[in-house]
């Protein structure tokens, strides 16, 4: 028998196990508990994008509305195209949506509009002189763009707009 030598920060770490574990098990609830928030963020947010295009009135049937992270995911009928860009377009120029998945039904396709992005010192007469080359246009985007344009001089950079085609 005799005195032999080890490396006291080696080995198997008994003392404090019970706290470790106890951490980790607290970490691991904390965890949830935000993974728990976060849904709860989103299902808030998906149930208020779809009261506010059910109140817009489009006339879109079995409207659903589902968030996850930054995507938005909608679902229903509407009656044609640009009742559907609409839809599109509400969904998506809210704040904390990145993107939406589309998944709508249209009982009456037609030509798709084009989107355009706002930009900083853009105006709906500038905008309809870049589209059509007629700055007096500029009620053509705006009516295709109501109800979520309640006034022609109230746009801002980062929105994105139907740009309708040319008849």
């Amino acid at each position: 028998m005799g005195l032999f030598d080890f490396v006291k920060e080696a080995g198997e770490k008994l003392l404090g196990r019970e706290k470790r574990q106890e951490q980790a098990k607290q970490r691991e609830n904390e965890a949830k508990a935000a993974t728990a928030q976060v849904e709860l963020r989103e299902r808030r947010l998906g149930g208020d994008i779809l009261r506010f295009v059910e109140g817009l009135g489009l006339g879109v049937s079995d409207l659903s509305v589902r968030v996850d992270g930054d995507t938005a995911t909608v679902k229903g009928r509407v009656p044609d195209q640009a009742t559907r860009e609409r839809v599109v377009l509400a969904v998506g120029n809210t704040q904390g949506i990145a993107r939406v998945d589309e998944q709508l039904e249209v009982a009456k396709q037609e030509p798709a509009a084009t989107f355009y992005t706002v930009e900083r010192g853009d105006t709906l007469s500038g905008i309809a002189k870049k589209h059509y080359g007629n700055a007096g246009k500029y009620m053509v985007i705006f009516e295709a763009n109501k109800p979520m344009l309640k006034d022609p001089d109230k746009i801002y950079p980062g929105q994105v707009l139907r740009i309708p085609p040319v008849e």
